[in-house]
């Protein structure tokens, strides 16, 4: 089966019904089906090999890789804020049968220039026409789509995904949450990050209108909610509270009728719950946690006894191990790496990867260090690959961090280790203050409060312009080069 089945059947039983707005254009589920079949059959006559998407956000990159996955190819889409030479690479190594791009630089025997606000008639004109002939029939086990990490402060990881492993999560998905024709997902990041991706195409499997928008701006989220009477928002966490900070300062009115608003990519502020209930006082809460290459893992709603530093239950069909060094099961509440067995997870890497990921049979891990406890909740204690080894003890910088996120004069916050010849590495926090008078003595005795001594930083950085990733994260290499160069003011 293929993940753009279901367009198919939602356009034969509501034609006229909105299936994709992208700010000032919009098409239904009929338009949306007869586009995507021309533009697939278009693409399933090409050369073997992947189709290469280098564009920004639009109805031409979600036409092109919808059209691609419905043709059996695999939509490989790339980050067109990427470095030129890493665009390069990347396309080196995939070797497409066709790069769909907007920037002339990339121009070449394989690629397409593509108006990135092209209308739909527009875009069919842009490819070769057809010649007549049906899309063969796709195997769920082949790749539809390959992802990539945040690829603008080092080298990305490209991972491979096939229809089978999403055509699972969409039956988990709507066994948690129940999306359908009736909800109007809007979905505000970029599709170059798998969360909003993935928004986009199980909005458009479950039936529902869903709603994408160029560049991710918070005053903007509030409009497309009120204007499209929005029922579901995705976001990673550092999105969603600019929302709640841009309602608050607008006075914005209660968005009544979001029934869900589903966080991921980090761990969500839980101080901020009561302000978000506020905005949205008939919605639901619910954060995922998983990686790209993973999928989803776990899954903790608001209605449900989580404990406040877990991330929750596994998602369905997702089974979790906790395993040491020589992939040995561990006992309850024993930390070791998170190993996941699903049929959620990625086929292989398409680019880069190395050392990426580590397996156990069929279960495989991305380095992160967890238990579960007796109930089956999901605790994490950090990364394996952000650990700090300072004066011999390990360090894991997510502990402290969320320790600090909440506390009420912070907005943002980031635990680095430097260099120290004496320590082997030293912790210093570097923070965004909503409160400008917040001292260092002040964040000390916040930490003491919930932290042993050796993990206490004693260095503080305040950031006035803090860095993000396109997919909404900390960009943790940008700080890293602030504190370097002097970047920040010291806090006192």
């Amino acid at each position: 089966m293929n993940v753009t089945a279901a367009l198919t059947e939602h356009a034969r039983a509501a034609p006229d019904r909105r299936a994709l707005i992208v700010e000032d254009e919009a098409l239904t589920y009929a338009q949306l089906e007869d586009c995507v079949s021309r533009l697939a059959v278009s693409l399933s006559q090409e050369p073997l090999g992947g189709i290469a998407l280098h564009l920004p956000n639009g109805l031409p990159l979600a036409l092109l890789s919808l059209a691609a996955a419905r043709a059996g190819r695999e939509a490989q889409i790339l980050d067109p804020d990427w470095p030129a030479e890493m665009t390069q690479r990347v396309l080196t190594s995939l070797r497409p049968a066709r790069v769909f791009t907007a920037s002339p630089s990339l121009m070449g025997d394989q690629a397409v220039l593509i108006d990135p606000s092209a209308l739909p008639q527009t875009l069919s004109a842009s490819l070769v026409p057809p010649c007549p002939g049906a899309v063969p029939k796709t195997d769920p086990g082949t790749a539809f789509y390959v992802g990539f990490t945040s690829g603008s402060t080092g080298e990305p990881k490209g991972y491979r995904r096939s229809h089978r492993s999403w055509l699972e999560s969409f039956k988990g998905d709507a066994s948690e949450f129940g999306l359908g024709p009736t909800d109007v997902v809007l979905a505000p990041g970029t599709l170059t990050h798998s969360l909003f991706f993935y928004a986009f195409m199980n909005g458009l499997h479950a039936g529902a209108t869903v709603i994408l928008s160029r560049r991710f701006k918070p005053t903007q989220v509030l409009h497309l909610i009120t204007q499209h009477r929005a029922t579901v928002l995705y976001g990673v966490p550092t999105q969603l509270a600019m929302v709640i900070e841009a309602a608050e300062q607008g006075q914005q009115k209660p968005l009544s009728l979001l029934r869900w608003t589903l966080s991921s990519g980090a761990k969500w502020f839980s101080e901020a719950l009561p302000r978000l209930t506020a905005l949205a006082p008939n919605a639901r809460f619910a954060e995922f946690y998983g990686a790209s290459e993973l999928s989803f893992v776990t899954v903790a709603k608001d209605n449900e006894p989580v404990p406040v530093s877990s991330v929750g239950r596994a998602f369905p069909g997702v089974t979790i191990t906790i395993r040491d060094e020589a992939g040995r099961v561990l006992p309850v509440s024993q930390p070791g790496r998170v190993f996941v067995e699903s049929p959620l997870v990625f086929m292989n890497y398409a680019y880069g990867g190395a050392g990426g990921c580590w397996r156990a049979g069929s279960a495989v891990s991305v380095g992160d260090v967890g238990f579960l406890d007796a109930d089956g909740f999901l605790h994490l204690v950090g990364r394996a690959n952000r650990m700090i080894v300072s004066s011999g003890k390990n360090v894991y910088p997510e502990e402290i961090e969320q320790v600090f996120a909440r506390h009420a004069g912070i907005a943002a916050v980031a635990v680095l280790g430097m260099p120290d010849a004496q320590r082997g590495e030293r912790i210093i926090a570097l923070v965004a203050l909503r409160d400008q008078t917040v001292s260092r003595s002040a964040l000390i005795a916040h930490a003491r409060l919930a932290l042993p001594l050796f993990k206490v930083p004693r260095l503080y950085g305040a950031v006035t312009d803090w860095p993000l990733t396109r997919s909404g994260k900390t960009d943790l290499e940008a700080l890293r080069h602030a504190w370097c160069q002097g970047r920040y003011k010291a806090l006192r």
